[in-house]
């Protein structure tokens, strides 16, 4: 499995009709046909690889460049597998800003219609949202989240967020059983252009900041409140990634009293807790460095399309015949194996298999 990252810059505007329209048939045949071949796991893989996924936007039309090729492939994926969803056992779930709070709401209703339990999914939702938007602290907000789920309970999570400054995008894959813990690594492999300052308290080497930071959530809040007060007195240095400005007292009482009641017995359940936000885990993360010597990693934990072009030309523009045509062959190919004839799916492995052979003859 690979998970990554991957930063796109900001392009406005979005896929016309007329190209969606196709991305959603190009999609919704492209992955049936990995879905009969090979299964839910297989998709889950390939859609968790942000090199793939990047591929499967450049195949659909997407400029390889775009940070619009996550929202639409993901809006594409979600609409061409509605109808299929119920055949192979796997949905999509959220997607872009007030949509991707519907999330949950999405996850229950295909459970109803799948038969299987939604809470472990919400929760799997709900975290890595968390996780990315709170505990990994890299400067991009999380304004896009998708979720892919099966029957069976596995599931990828595709992110993204958004540099206000920059105007510059990232993207977060997840999946489902290479996670070991949603606190510590979760991101294995990393593909972006540039890194920034980050605060990254799911690196293995704030293990001890982590523990810190869930008793400190664990204490009385008047008591914290004091120390802080102390902390106020405290000249950083300029480089400090954290600021005082950061804490709001009466904003982070509230929080600890929440914290205080719940008495978390880990980060990830500290984590969980409604209203512990970015600014909470920064105000921890700062008093544990201070008062405990506990410091949290800094490190930023962070490098690709000529099938049917690109939806602003590039690096050349749309062919709509050849566009619908591969669309054409592709759904004929799936009609024609659901009646027993593979003749075409057949030709498409040897096709596949073909090129592997050339490309391996060039290296």
């Amino acid at each position: 499995m690979r998970c990554g990252i991957a930063e796109l810059p900001l392009h406005y505007g979005s896929a016309p009709r007329w190209l969606f329209n196709r991305m959603v048939k190009l999609a919704r045949a492209i992955s049936e046909i990995i879905l009969s071949e090979f299964g839910t796991d297989e998709f889950l893989k390939r859609i968790s690889d942000p090199v793939w996924f990047q591929s499967l936007g450049c195949v659909l039309g997407f400029d390889w460049h775009s940070s619009g090729l996550t929202t639409t492939v993901c809006g594409a994926l979600k609409e061409g597998l509605k109808d299929i969803g119920l055949e192979y056992g796997l949905f999509v779930a959220g997607g872009k800003g007030q949509t991707s709070r519907k999330t949950p709401e999405e996850i229950i209703l295909w459970a109803e219609k799948l038969g299987f339990v939604p809470e472990p999914l919400i929760y799997a939702s709900k975290l890595t949202a968390k996780v990315d938007s709170a505990a990994l602290q890299d400067g991009y907000q999380i304004y896009h989240h998708t979720f892919i789920g099966t029957k069976n309970g596995k599931w990828a999570v595709i992110q993204q967020g958004m540099n206000t400054e920059t105007r510059w995008a990232r993207r977060y894959h997840w999946l489902s059983w290479e996670v070991k813990d949603f606190v510590v690594e979760p991101h294995k492999a990393i593909v972006c252009h540039q890194k920034g300052q980050a605060l990254n308290m799911v690196a293995t080497e704030s293990e001890k900041a982590r523990e810190i930071a869930t008793l400190i959530a664990c204490e009385k809040p008047e008591k914290t409140v004091k120390i802080i007060t102390k902390i106020k007195e405290i000249k950083l240095p300029q480089r400090h990634f954290i600021t005082l400005t950061d804490i709001n007292q009466i904003h982070l009482k509230k929080i600890l009293t929440e914290t205080y009641y719940n008495q978390p017995k880990n980060f990830k359940e500290l984590l969980s807790i409604s209203g512990v936000g970015p600014k909470t885990i920064r105000a921890l993360a700062l008093m544990s460095e201070l008062i405990y010597k506990t410091q949290p990693s800094y490190t930023d934990p962070v490098i690709y399309s000529f099938a049917h072009g690109g939806k602003d030309g590039h690096p050349y523009p749309i062919n709509r015949r050849e566009y619908d045509k591969s669309i054409m062959i592709l759904e004929t190919a799936i009609r024609q194996a659901k009646l027993g004839y593979n003749e075409k799916l057949s030709l498409l492995r040897k096709l596949s298999a073909t090129q592997n052979q050339l490309v391996v003859s060039k290296l």
